[in-house]
């Protein structure tokens, strides 16, 4: 994994599958506890942190278009893949090949 941190692709990765996770946590536990048995602190948690990564996501992939040459096409899907449920794990192979690609040059 500390290799994945080495590129600009391998961080929007880890990021994304982070926020993805966040995100079922969040729906899958928060939101149920909230609604079924009145327990606010799973959403208070999952929450924020949802919030947080979905903000390093989004910069990361501005930060990949803005300063690694990413076109705004690309930039834009990945963005698109993100906002939806599962996206960031769909994404992710070809993540994957852009990163091998990066690593190449």
């Amino acid at each position: 994994m500390m290799s994945l941190w080495k590129s600009p692709v391998g961080k929007l990765r880890v990021v994304g599958m982070l926020e993805g996770i966040s995100f079922i946590l969040l729906m899958g536990v928060g939101v149920p506890l909230k609604y079924i048995m009145g327990e606010t602190l799973g959403v208070r948690i999952a929450g924020p942190l949802h919030g947080l990564l979905f903000t390093w996501l989004v910069l990361l992939i501005a930060s990949a278009v803005f300063s690694e040459g990413w076109s705004v096409k690309r930039g834009g899907a990945v963005f698109v893949a993100c906002l939806l449920p599962f996206g960031p794990f769909l994404i992710d192979k070809k993540l994957a090949a852009w990163q091998a690609e990066f690593d190449k040059s």
